[in-house]
């Protein structure tokens, strides 16, 4: 998929600012930003299911969104079904709309068995739960297999259990059904888990898009270091006189997260005892993609 000056405007408002976005063929690509960023508003748009007010999109090769459609399932928003209709019900209903044909039952049968509801399809849909609601929405989505899967927070509201469950199936697709996957997220440990690259959106604007582990490499060179000290108030006053080093909030046990850059923690700790902080820990920050997130967001 190649995205290129995506713009929608509600009103006054720009809800998605002249986006560019590079999905590669065997991608999981995260789509991450805070709530209200716009990436909702950017699938619909990627989609053809509302209008965008300027830009380019090519998805799978076509820049007929329509025809590209054919070959492209999605979940966008809480995936929703008829409830008194069971959930094998509602996926031949899905089926006739999508003119499987001859290939219905089988089709069926395969998606039903691929998301772990072959058990469960005789079941009324408002007897699901929603971790199988989530799961019957990817079984519609995987219906006449298609090359593209675009899920908008697909584990959102779902517990441990049932977000592992996703993370697994989710890595099952893209591994095995060789299914490009596009998903948004704010949950970023899951995203962290099941994708190769990612692309932070804030105000509608992308901020940063790369693999996981370059961006995460890049943000290395901004070391952080959690200091903790029995005077927590001098331990404060001592950083704010130290040059090149920022705070950047609190750490965990009490302690004061920094951001120490090219300083030599050997250093930081020469100077903090100079200045009278009886130093008890300097526990350096493994790096998350979370710490990457909050620092392109903020």
């Amino acid at each position: 998929m190649e995205v290129r000056g995506l713009t929608r405007r509600y009103g006054k408002h720009v809800v998605v600012d002249s986006l560019d976005l590079t999905v590669q063929v065997g991608d999981v690509y995260g789509f991450l930003g805070p709530n209200g960023a716009g990436k909702t508003t950017a699938m619909r748009c990627i989609l053809g299911l509302i209008r965008r007010d300027a830009g380019r999109v090519e998805l799978l090769g076509q820049a007929d969104i329509t025809r590209a459609r054919a070959q492209v399932g999605a979940i966008i928003e809480t995936p929703t079904f008829h409830g008194w209709m069971s959930g094998r019900a509602n996926l031949e209903q899905a089926a006739l709309l999508s003119g499987l044909g001859a290939q219905t039952k089988p089709e069926i049968d395969r998606v039903l068995e691929r998301v772990g509801l072959a058990d469960r399809a005789k079941d009324r849909a408002s007897n699901y739960s929603l971790g199988m609601r989530q799961r019957l929405g990817i079984a519609r989505a995987l219906l006449g297999r298609p090359k593209m899967l675009f899920l908008d927070e697909p584990t959102n509201g779902l517990d441990p259990s049932g977000m592992h469950e996703m993370r697994e199936l989710i890595r099952s697709l893209a591994l095995h059904d060789d299914i490009t996957i596009f998903i948004s997220s704010h949950l970023l440990a899951e995203v962290q888990a099941i994708c190769n690259r990612v692309g932070i959106l804030r105000d509608g604007k992308l901020r940063a898009e790369g693999t996981v582990a370059a961006l995460i490499e890049e943000a290395r060179g901004q070391g952080i270091v959690e200091v903790g000290a029995a005077d927590k108030a001098a331990l404060e006053r001592a950083l704010g006189a130290i040059d090149g080093i920022t705070v950047a909030g609190a750490g965990t046990a009490g302690r004061v997260r920094v951001r120490y850059g090219e300083l030599p923690l050997a250093q930081l700790n020469r100077r903090l005892l100079d200045a009278g902080v009886e130093v008890e820990a300097l526990v350096p920050v493994t790096r998350t993609l979370e710490d990457v997130f909050m620092e392109v967001v903020q």
